[in-house]
């Protein structure tokens, strides 16, 4: 990846079999949405409650409906318990997340 789309999307990172997303999830909000990358992590708000796994259930169904991604190559990989989470993509170039990212933060 060129530093210039690095630093554009500092949240994603290429490994061997896909791609990890660095994601800052703030729950309970009044709206799903994107709100910008914040400390190399992706900034996302969810309507979901942080209770049993419910937000992130959410956080992997809005990550699928944002990227075009089916939602079973989707894995939360770190911080199931924490707001500052990593979620895996499987079998995904890292430049389709890119396009769908360049999207969804202007």
């Amino acid at each position: 990846m060129g530093d210039s789309l690095k630093n554009q999307f500092p949240f994603l990172e290429a490994t061997p079999k896909g791609v990890f997303i660095r994601v800052r999830l703030q729950p309970r909000s009044s709206r799903n949405r994107v709100d910008g990358v914040q400390g190399g992590s992706l900034k996302l708000r969810l309507t979901a409650p942080p209770v049993e796994g419910t937000a992130n259930r959410a956080l992997l169904e809005f990550l699928s409906e944002l990227t075009g991604v089916r939602k079973s190559s989707l894995s939360i990989d770190a911080g199931a318990k924490s707001r500052d989470k990593r979620v895996r993509v499987e079998g995904v170039a890292i430049e389709e997340l890119q396009r769908a990212f360049s999207e969804a933060l202007k």
